[in-house]
């Protein structure tokens, strides 16, 4: 049954000049299983009025528009759409994903039959080539209740457009740290994380597109996300000198990718010497005395063919 006056779940959708996305993104919304929701899309001041078109275009009084006159990011124009939401439980969708037609249906079953403690129900994800659609992979989820130790070393809940929330996540916590230009999902997960516990769907229900524009591939950005990430959690990753040495071999690696051979050196010591018992810490450094290209080349190669880990998230 659709409500016509308060929707269980708020949809909030932020975009920004991409339009044919954006109207993929809305189409996997409207066929969905689970239906009572509304839909808040926000233009973060694209440069022409293509969302403002496609959203008047569906002609569902359960789509809402919603524009900035200034770009001010996609945290932003997340916490827009988060303000302006009636809903109990808050999803949240990037512009460039989509989701499969169970997932709402699921987490909402999930999340009703959950003890008030946990938040978050998130679900996995297929990661799928933009350019020609092939998969990538398939992430399925593995930490849940109390996981604010492990996303200190990793965004192990993953991208935006996986969980659903209680809308009380966001009242007790706050909104979405609009000075990150990277990093505002896991910032989010671990604020939340200190206060609710986490529960995950054991299936991949979103298409998580990887282009040359999204910010997950913006080397800047992500640079620019893990140093933001040491000055604001620096105090707290001290105590585990494992975790600290982690954060410094992940931002050292990015500095060599971005060519920065001598600062992405200096930071990969820092890692071994705060803690000196990963391989893998030693084997970026060799990597580095051969040069930015040879360095790029050879560290994916060895992700490849050892299938670890992944080096750039």
């Amino acid at each position: 049954m659709i409500s016509s006056q308060v929707p269980k779940v708020s949809v909030v959708i932020p975009t920004y000049n991409r339009p044919t996305s954006l109207s993929s993104a809305i189409v996997s919304v409207l066929n969905q299983e689970f239906q009572d929701f509304e839909i808040i899309v926000v233009d973060d001041a694209s440069k022409d009025d293509s969302a403002y078109k496609i959203v008047c275009g569906f002609n569902d009084n359960r789509l809402k528009y919603i524009r900035h006159e200034k770009n001010k990011g996609g945290g932003a124009a997340r916490n827009t759409g988060i303000i302006a939401s009636k809903g109990k439980y808050i999803a949240l969708l990037d512009d460039d994903d989509e989701w499969l037609s169970k997932k709402l249906q699921v987490q909402v079953d999930s999340l009703d039959n959950s003890s008030p403690d946990v938040g978050v129900i998130y679900t996995g994800y297929i990661k799928i080539d933009s350019t020609n659609g092939k998969v990538i992979k398939r992430k399925i989820p593995t930490e849940r209740g109390n996981i604010f130790n492990e996303l200190l070393i990793r965004n192990c809940v993953g991208t935006a457009s996986l969980p659903l929330l209680r809308k009380e996540c966001f009242d007790k916590v706050g909104l979405f740290d609009e000075s990150l230009c990277s990093y505002q999902d896991w910032d989010m997960w671990i604020r939340i994380s200190k206060v609710f516990h986490f529960e995950f769907i054991k299936e991949p229900l979103v298409k998580y597109y990887v282009h040359k524009n999204k910010i997950s591939t913006n080397l800047e950005a992500l640079i620019n996300g893990e140093e933001t990430f040491f000055k604001k959690y620096g105090k707290l990753l001290e105590l585990n000198r494992k975790i600290y040495s982690y954060h410094y071999f992940i931002l050292g690696t990015y500095y060599c990718y971005n060519k920065n051979i001598k600062k992405g050196r200096k930071t990969l010591l820092s890692a071994i010497r705060t803690y000196p018992f990963n391989i893998r810490y030693y084997i970026n450094l060799g990597c580095s005395l051969l040069g930015a290209n040879a360095f790029k080349e050879l560290v994916s190669i060895k992700k490849r063919v050892s299938n670890s880990a992944e080096l750039l998230r």
